[in-house]
Formats: C-alpha cells, structure tokens, sequence
C-alpha cells in the first residue's frame, strides 16, 4: 500500500475525527503491546450503557477527562494510538480475532489531537477506531509509556481502562514474555518478534529476574 492510499483511507478519517497523524515518529523503545493487566493495574475508568442519553457526548467528555488526568496528552496534545498495520479498519481486526483467522499486524501510531475532535463518534465511525459512533475500540498510550488507556464494547455498554505504567506492571510483562512464546498457527509473529526484542532490551528483567 502507497503513501497516498493510506492518506486518503486511513489519515483522511482520522483527520476528521480530530486526530492528526505524525508519520514515523514513534519514540524509540515504546513497548509494542499491552495485555495482561490487572485490577491493581488499573488507576482510572468509566463505563456506559448503550442506552445512556447523549452516549457519545458523554464518552467524549470522560474520555478527554480521563486523558488529562492521566497524563495521556504529552506536550502539543500528542499521544500513540495502536492501529492496524496497512489499511485493515478495527472491524476487520475483530472479525479476524474472533474467527480465528491470523489478524493484522498493529503498530503504534504517533497523533495529536486538534482543537475539533470527536473520538467517539466520527473516530469510532471511521472504523479505526472503534465500529461506528458510540462504539469504540481502542488502545492509546503516553509517548512516554506512563499510561495506557483502552476502550472496549460489550454486549450492554462501552468499558475505559486507565492503566499506570503498563511497561513496569508485572502483571503486563508476564502476559508478554507468554505471548512472545506462545506456539500458535494463528499467533501474530511479527509482533511476537517486536515483543521478543522489547523484553530482551530490559535489564535486568523485571519478571524473570538477572
């Protein structure tokens, strides 16, 4: 896939969900995944019901409360987004994952936010972020690691993580070096090796010990 169509089907959408993209500007040694944490993980959230009146105004409110408060938004309003690799939309993502099909690769991706945005609907909308309006589905994190935020769907409402430095949590780092091993068919292998080289950079090891 060219420059010019991951502008005009990836960029483009985002752009007008309020997220400029910064193209290769990932800092280096940003850990590649987050999974595995837990309650004691977790330093902030909400939940709504579908059914809750004004639901993506009210998302967009607590989501841009919580990314404050966190610290998501680094200097410029910038932060990480995860996204899938090419042009492959989150609902293509979760339909590979549920079927058992080997998903897309995904990557972080470097964005700031404007002064018009709209996370929850138009970014949810355009299918990278989520499904449609009201929908999300997303990883973000603080281009300096200090915190992950996650939105997620189920079947009666929206669910936000805040997790406090998912590249310190055992729990985290556990899932990691597990996930970095795991033989599977289906197992995303590229970011397997991301993860592999990741943990190896660390010393001493926080889980394994020296």
């Amino acid at each position: 896939m060219g420059t010019r169509e991951r502008e005009r089907k990836v960029y483009r959408p985002l752009r007008r969900a309020g997220l400029e993209v910064i193209p290769n500007a990932v800092p280096d040694g940003t850990m590649p995944f987050v999974s595995g944490y837990r309650t004691e993980d977790i330093v902030g959230g909400f939940s709504h019901r579908y059914d809750t009146p004004r639901l993506v105004e009210r998302l967009n409110e607590d989501w841009y409360e919580l990314a404050v408060s966190s610290g998501l938004l680094g200097h410029r309003r910038e932060f990480l987004v995860q996204l899938p690799q090419g042009i492959r939309t989150h609902r293509a993502f979760l339909q590979d994952m549920h079927s058992g099909r080997r998903a897309a690769p995904v990557v972080w991706t470097r964005v700031r936010l404007l002064d018009h945005w709209d996370i929850m609907g138009r970014g949810a909308e355009s299918a990278f972020l989520g499904i449609h309006a009201g929908h999300p589905g997303f990883g973000m994190m603080a281009l300096d690691s200090s915190v992950y935020i996650s939105a997620s769907t189920g079947e009666t409402g929206v669910d936000v993580l805040a997790v406090h430095q998912p590249d310190r949590s055992e729990n985290i780092l556990r899932a990691l070096e597990w996930f970095a091993l795991w033989d599977d068919p289906y197992a995303d292998r590229e970011l397997q090796e991301r993860i592999a080289v990741w943990l190896a950079g660390r010393t001493p090891s926080v889980v394994s010990g020296p």
